[in-house]
């Protein structure tokens, strides 16, 4: 039996090796292999996407959609310098940038491979500024440029073909058909649970190059840990690892906070102040403004009246 599983060891080992590309993913510098190329990908995304959007409900809230819009060109105007001043020029070209807001009371958003954004309506309510919806935002373009649904893509192959490849060996080797099933069965659930934590390094790297891609925006990441903080308070709060594909909300706050120096080098404010203002402080500035206009109107009218009064 020790044999066998030498044999299917290395077996797995060279389909793995044999098969696939190797890259390196920006700012993480982690080296990845793709069983998967970019076509198929964006082939299979765009598809999936274009049947979402036909069922979706577009948010008819104008300015909250354009708010969208403008935080996620801003951040990929962003992203594609990087890539470009980094050598990396190729990986744009596989990005045809949308921005959707759409009618959900989830707080929820996703970035599609290829750039199709989707942010639910739910989300609003704990982003409450532009900075923190770049902190989101950022986050799930970061999933796109590292790539990691042709990683979750190609780890399934690896995953049915190292099952498949268990009972065939089992098989060969004299093994009983319930034996050969129960081990399939041991099998698939062992590489779920690594898969569990492969996905929550996808979601940790994605957490680190978002604060990035947001600072190098110019919105500031010091907005994330009180956006966290803000989520982690909702109803639908993961506090426990263990069965999810997210890390937990206090690991995740005390993640940020660690990572937050090196996206601070990458920090310079924007020229607006309004992008990272909330919409409160635009009302009270409108306010303002307006009862200056009143003021200066009833001057005029005075001045008016004491010219009036000196003719006579």
């Amino acid at each position: 039996m020790k044999s066998v599983k030498i044999v299917l060891l290395a077996v797995v080992t060279a389909l793995m090796v044999s098969c696939g590309t190797t890259r390196v993913v920006p700012i993480s510098g982690r080296t990845q292999t793709l069983l998967v190329n970019d076509e198929q990908v964006l082939s299979l995304s765009n598809q999936e996407y274009s049947n979402f959007m036909k069922s979706a409900k577009v948010s008819t809230n104008s300015a909250n959609t354009a708010m969208v819009k403008r935080v996620g060109q801003r951040l990929a105007s962003a992203v594609e310098s990087y890539l470009k001043s980094n050598g990396l020029s190729s990986e744009v070209k596989n990005f045809s940038w949308e921005f959707n807001l759409v009618q959900n009371k989830e707080a929820n958003a996703f970035c599609m491979p290829g750039g199709k954004i989707v942010v639910y309506e739910g989300l609003l309510p704990y982003t409450q500024n532009e900075a923190s919806l770049a902190i989101v935002l950022g986050h799930e373009i970061a999933h796109a440029v590292a790539k990691h649904s042709a990683e979750q893509m190609s780890k399934q192959i690896k995953n049915q073909y190292g099952t498949q490849l268990l009972g065939g060996v089992l098989q060969a080797a004299g093994v009983s058909s319930t034996t050969t099933q129960l081990a399939q069965i041991l099998a698939q659930k062992g590489l779920q649970f690594r898969s569990l934590k492969y996905s929550r390094d996808n979601e940790t790297e994605a957490d680190r190059m978002g604060l990035i891609f947001a600072a190098m925006a110019g919105y500031d990441p010091n907005v994330a840990v009180a956006f966290w903080q803000r989520m982690s308070q909702g109803s639908s709060s993961n506090q426990n690892d263990m069965f999810s594909d997210h890390p937990s909300d206090a690991k995740r706050i005390a993640a940020i906070k660690a990572e937050m120096p090196e996206a601070l080098k990458y920090y310079k404010p924007a020229t607006k102040v309004s992008s990272t203002s909330k919409t409160s402080s635009t009302k009270k500035t409108t306010t303002k403004k307006a009862s200056t206009t009143k003021k200066t109107s009833k001057t005029k009218k005075t001045s008016a009246t004491k010219k009036k009064t000196t003719r006579r």
